[in-house]
């Protein structure tokens, strides 16, 4: 995210002198899964709350990411600018952290994923399902940024060209606050589960862990079929007096998970 220059940015977009600081900065090479912070998100003070003491050129990195030039081939050579510059990349992750969170940013968010904009399930299985970038920590430089799917629900990492992105950019609860934001966009099928064969022969009592966890959800766990004995014994002790309570006692104590 540091040393860049002007080379580097998307073919794909055309960036003028005037065109600002974000956009600049978010349609750099490999910067695809940020989203653009508004400008009114990052003048309100609400919500930088905190940020001030984490950063050395706080003030100078917060008026560089709302300039509306974006920075030139003798700006990104020359070591000071390149100073404050390492603290508004940091400052922008933060806070964009935050914003995709927030009705906007999710909204922005909802645009990139629908695209396909954030890669698919590298599992096969989940037949290019559509991930969501998510972090394994809220601390800058703890965890590169990962993809997490909606439908068998794991984290893997990115592709190359983003695995240099911090995961605190993203922040760690963001695909679970996306997907309860969008329940339409949650997968309507669980996924299916890899079968293991030799030679065309299902492996006895060989259960990928999708398939033991599918099984789970459909069972009745001990807790619930323990109730069901008990009411049921219950009943029967209403009619047939106290021996009826030792027998559902009895009934409860057998079906208790060893």
């Amino acid at each position: 995210m540091y040393g860049l220059s002007l080379g580097e940015s998307d073919e794909d977009e055309e960036f003028s002198a005037d065109s600002g600081w974000i956009p600049w900065f978010c349609g750099l090479k490999g910067h695809e899964l940020f989203a653009e912070v508004e400008e009114d998100y990052v003048r309100d003070n609400f919500n930088l709350y905190g940020l001030r003491q984490r950063f050395k050129f706080y003030d100078h990195a917060l008026e560089m990411i709302l300039s509306s030039e974006a920075p030139d081939d003798d700006d990104l050579a020359d070591n000071e600018f390149l100073e404050i510059y390492r603290d508004a990349s940091d400052l922008y992750s933060l806070i964009h952290a935050r914003y995709i969170v927030s009705p906007r940013g999710l909204q922005a968010m909802r645009e990139k994923y629908l695209k396909g904009t954030f890669g698919t399930c590298p599992r096969i299985h989940c037949d290019r399902q559509h991930v969501l970038p998510m972090g394994l920590s809220e601390d800058l430089r703890a965890a590169q940024v990962k993809i997490f799917c909606p439908k068998c629900e794991q984290a893997y990492a990115c592709k190359s060209k983003h695995k240099e992105l911090d995961g605190a950019c993203f922040g760690m609860s963001f695909p679970q606050i996306f997907l309860q934001s969008y329940p339409s966009l949650v997968p309507p099928d669980p996924p299916r589960p890899f079968i293991p064969r030799i030679f065309g022969f299902k492996l006895h009592k060989q259960k990928s862990l999708i398939a033991f966890k599918l099984e789970q959800e459909q069972s009745p766990s001990p807790a619930q079929a323990t109730t069901e004995v008990g009411g049921t014994s219950g009943s029967h002790a209403a009619g047939n007096g106290g021996n009826g309570g030792a027998s559902s006692t009895r009934s409860v104590l057998m079906t208790s998970p060893q």
